[in-house]
């Protein structure tokens, strides 16, 4: 019987004790990396803005999904607070932006991405409204 009664436990704990680190979890940094990406677009280009609603109703999905999965509220805020974790969301959206053509004091190539991944649908670009 306590054989048993450990294997349930054992069953029960796992998911928990699998738990990646939360820098380290796909979908939310993927995610996460999809809005700073959406956000370095709309300071780089004055014909598309951010959808602010919309990218506040992800976040607050994915903050569910992320106690969902296990983590707690201390890990998720500490995560999304972290200035280390923000400098690195950032630098990778830098490195995914330059990879898709974009160069640092050209608007025009901020804007030309940007009006892609509208047309697109993509998260980023529901993230994003062009103004013009």
């Amino acid at each position: 019987m306590k054989t048993a009664f450990a294997l349930g436990f054992a069953l029960i704990a796992a998911p928990a004790l699998a738990l990646e680190p939360i820098n380290q979890e796909a979908h939310i940094n993927h995610t996460l990396l999809q809005g700073f990406i959406a956000d370095k677009i709309d300071d780089n280009c004055d014909s598309i803005s951010a959808r602010k609603l919309k990218a506040l109703g992800e976040l607050m999905a994915l903050r569910e999904y992320a106690l969902d999965k296990g983590y707690s509220r201390e890990e998720v805020k500490a995560f999304v607070t972290s200035k280390t974790e923000k400098a690195r969301g950032k630098a990778e959206a830098a490195e995914w932006l330059k990879a898709a053509g974009a160069v640092d004091g050209d608007k025009a190539s901020f804007c030309k991405i940007g009006e892609a991944e509208i047309a697109k649908d993509s998260l980023i670009g529901q993230l994003l409204r062009s103004d013009g």
